[in-house]
Order: C-alpha cells, then structure tokens, then sequence
C-alpha cells in the first residue's frame, strides 16, 4: 500500500513502521529510539532478536553527533570517521559504539550499533521528520531483499506495511558492514588499524582498501564470527525456489519456476564461492 511522505513520518512518530527507500533495497523502519516500535519491526520480520538492525541517519554530522555522547564521547577511530566522510551517503555501515539512546533491542545487546547515510533523498527527508530509523530490508527474515516498492508485501497489527514510492533501488544489494578496529587517535606506520567487512555489500573490498591508505588493514571477518552485524547468519536474502547454474553457451535452461545464475565459472565452483 502505497503512502505519502508525510504520512510515513505521521506514522513513524506514532511507533508505526513503514517501507522506505534506499539506493541498497527498501527498509521496514521505525523510530530507533522507540523499543516497542523496534519490537514490530522484529515480529513483522519474524526476525530472531539476536539478529542486530542498522540505524539510518541523514548525515555523517547527525552519526558522529549520534554516537558520540557521554561515555563514548571522542570514541570513533579516525579511519572510521575517513570511511564514513567518503562513502555517505552511500551503501556502507559503520558499526560504532552504541549510546544510550539506541536500545539494546536494536543492538541485541551488543555495546555496538550498525550506523549508515542512505543516498535516497526520500529516506533521508524521512530521518530529517523524525529521527533515525531502524531499518533492515522489508522482507521475512531470510528471504530476497525488495528492491522496488511492489515488493513489500508485509502486514503489522492485521493491515498492510504503508510503503513509501521511491522507485526502483538503484543499487540493489544490501550496504557493506564493517568495524574498524584500533586504537582511538592512534593511525598511520602502515597499518595501526583493521577495518573488518562483517558483511560484504554495496561498497567494494578494493575500495575500502583504497580509502584507508596505509593506515589500516581491510579483511573479510572470519567464518565462525560471532553475528555482529546484519547478514552474517549461515542462511540469509535465500531464495525460495530453486537455484540452477548455468554455463555461457551451456546447456538450455531447464523448465520450471526457478532463479538462474549466469556463471563464467563451472558451477562446482561457483557453488563453492556462493
């Protein structure tokens, strides 16, 4: 159900949730200071709460001054600060530490929070209304991402999610997540800092690597990790039908309801690096 933009906002306030849109995929949001709101967006989902959400903003300004209150005042890493000042807004999450006004619900109970600028000017009039949102995709957990408001077909409290029209996502795979980790104040002599990509995304390995220079190290979290951010359960944005490989120049596409893959690669190793 398609919804104005004030509308949203009216609803967002009232610890509603509404679809929004992003450049990545459309978001089910809702305030990120609101716990019961946060909590509809889990049972919509039919999200397990161990599973931590990202919090939008409409600007860099708006995430360093999010976070960095009391406690954590002066706690982002200076190579963090670099990414986010080049790459919002855009397809990247930066996990940070979390302040009090996030519940641990957001968070699930971790003393981080996922924080992104999302560059769809709707999402970020919307943030602007009301404050930041927690928005993961507006999907079942588990399943495909939307990419187009005709996707979302979710239901809260019996009626359908009013969705916001934004057109179609023009990048259409989730934000790449990581965490920069180092010491505060502390970069440069070839690499005082990781940058961990807990969930690959939207913005490439190569160009993190450019980005940080010699003053960090970038590398993919290691299997086993414990879920620190969205997307790293073992199963995640599945399909619900069948997926087949197919070779260029291969063998006819079989018959059926399925999701093609078109491989440069033969499809046992394909599989392997799915």
């Amino acid at each position: 159900m398609r919804i104005a933009e004030e509308e949203a906002a009216r609803r967002l306030r009232a610890g509603g949730v509404v679809g929004i849109p992003t450049e990545t995929v459309y978001g089910l949001a809702a305030d990120a200071r609101n716990a019961e709101a946060v909590a509809e967006v889990f049972a919509v989902k039919a999200r397990p709460r161990f599973d931590p959400l990202i919090v939008h903003v409409a600007s860099a300004a708006d995430a360093w001054a999010l976070v960095e209150v009391g406690v954590n005042k002066d706690t982002v890493h200076p190579v963090a600060r670099r990414l986010g000042e080049r790459f919002w807004p855009g397809p990247l999450t930066l996990v940070l530490p979390r302040p009090a006004a996030i519940p641990e619900l957001v968070t699930a109970g971790l003393d981080t929070v996922g924080v992104r600028v999302p560059d769809h000017a709707a999402a970020r009039r919307l943030i602007a209304a009301v404050g930041p949102l927690a928005a993961p995709s507006a999907n079942r957990f588990g399943g495909v991402s939307p990419t187009s408001p005709a996707h979302v077909t979710l239901e809260s409290r019996g009626e359908p999610v009013g969705v916001v029209d934004g057109g179609a996502c023009t990048t259409g795979v989730e934000s790449t997540v990581v965490r920069v980790v180092g010491v505060v104040g502390v970069v440069g002599r070839g690499g005082d800092a990781e940058v961990v990509v807990l969930r690959p995304g939207g913005v490439t390995l190569e160009a993190l690597v450019e980005a940080v220079g010699d003053d960090a190290v970038v590398r993919q979290a290691a299997a086993g990790d414990a879920v620190a951010s969205p997307g790293m359960s073992t199963s995640h944005y599945a399909p619900g039908v069948p997926v087949r490989f197919v070779e260029p120049g291969g063998a006819a596409v079989p018959p059926g309801p399925g999701w093609v893959l078109l491989s440069p690669v033969p499809p046992a190793a394909a599989a392997e690096g799915f």
